[in-house]
């Protein structure tokens, strides 16, 4: 059976995996448009990598359907074996082979025509910036740079469909940010990106993200639409003289929604900042508590995330009694 290249790069339908008693991937169905960023976020845990695992033909799921560039997950995994390209946290490389020579070593495996691979080298080379590292051993390379081979591997074969498995993990911030601006330029030489990270910043660079917890897609749109669901309600940004005395004066007052530490203050949830940031003023004062920030600010991916985590363990435990 051919691919339908003209549907969605990635189709998800009531897909179910189980190991035993436990649900991994609870019911969860997904359309990813062919060229888009798309993020699959949550904690360690969530089921973000079994989904994946599932997607890349590599594990078998118990119930509902998947297919890859238009070809079902349980019925043709090495049709979509051909097709990916995979990249987890753990950058299958050998630290005791040069960087062209991995790149070399990954074309064979990839099976990349012998007559076509110096040209992709060539190509993976100066889109991951290593032209001038190609000599050097795999295992002097620094995390980021490891990082950059990884992703440039994964595309030798120029695969339509990039599966990238928590690529950012244990990398400092700007290899993080560096590696998102290769991401953005594979998205706009057509490469379909499907990744997942537990780092809520990253939300931010995708097109469209789906929020997993619990083995379930608990919310699904852009990070901009998902910002602006969080319903009635408006977020203060608040730093004081003494944060966890502040909270415990607070969080108990009418027209405060919702009071959670975030970094180096308080993130709080009021019903209208214009009564409730001058009676926040009065109520610290009078604790004696001063207040050096408290400012009007949008909510961030990780307050979405906290929220919406919140809401489902408050369902859970009125379920429960």
């Amino acid at each position: 059976m051919p691919p339908n290249n003209s549907g969605p790069a990635v189709h998800i339908e009531k897909l179910v995996k189980r190991f035993g008693d436990f649900v991994a991937v609870d019911d969860v169905s997904i359309d990813v448009a062919q060229g888009e960023i798309f993020g699959f976020l949550g904690p360690n845990g969530a089921g973000k990598s079994t989904t994946i695992r599932i997607l890349c033909g590599l594990l078998a799921p118990t119930s509902g359907k998947a297919t890859v560039g238009g070809f079902d997950v349980a019925a043709q995994p090495e049709e979509i074996k051909k097709r990916i390209g995979y990249m987890s946290q753990k950058f299958s490389l050998y630290d005791d082979l040069k960087v062209e020579e991995n790149i070399e070593f990954f074309g064979g495996v990839y099976g990349v025509p012998p007559e076509t691979l110096p040209s992709r080298r060539d190509y993976v080379l100066k889109m991951a910036g290593l032209e001038d590292k190609r000599s050097t051993m795999t295992r002097l390379l620094s995390g980021g740079w490891k990082q950059r081979l990884a992703l440039g591997c994964a595309i030798l074969h120029e695969p339509p469909i990039l599966f990238l498995d928590e690529p950012t993990s244990g990398v400092d911030p700007i290899a993080r940010r560096n590696f998102w601006h290769l991401i953005y330029e594979l998205s706009a030489e057509g490469h379909t990106v499907f990744v997942t990270t537990h780092y809520m910043d990253e939300a931010e660079y995708c097109h469209r993200v789906a929020l997993m917890y619990g083995g379930r897609i608990i919310a699904l749109g852009s990070p901009t639409e998902l910002k602006t669901s969080l319903g009635t309600g408006h977020l203060l940004n608040l730093e004081s003289s003494d944060l966890l005395r502040s909270m415990t004066v607070l969080e108990h007052q009418p027209g405060i929604l919702d009071v959670a530490v975030f970094g180096g203050g308080l993130h709080i949830k009021v019903e209208d900042p214009a009564t409730e940031i001058p009676e926040i003023y009065r109520e610290l004062e009078q604790a004696g508590i001063s207040v050096v920030v408290l400012d009007s600010i949008m909510p961030s991916m990780e307050d979405v995330f906290v929220s919406l985590i919140e809401k489902e363990e408050k369902e859970k435990e009125k379920s429960a009694a």
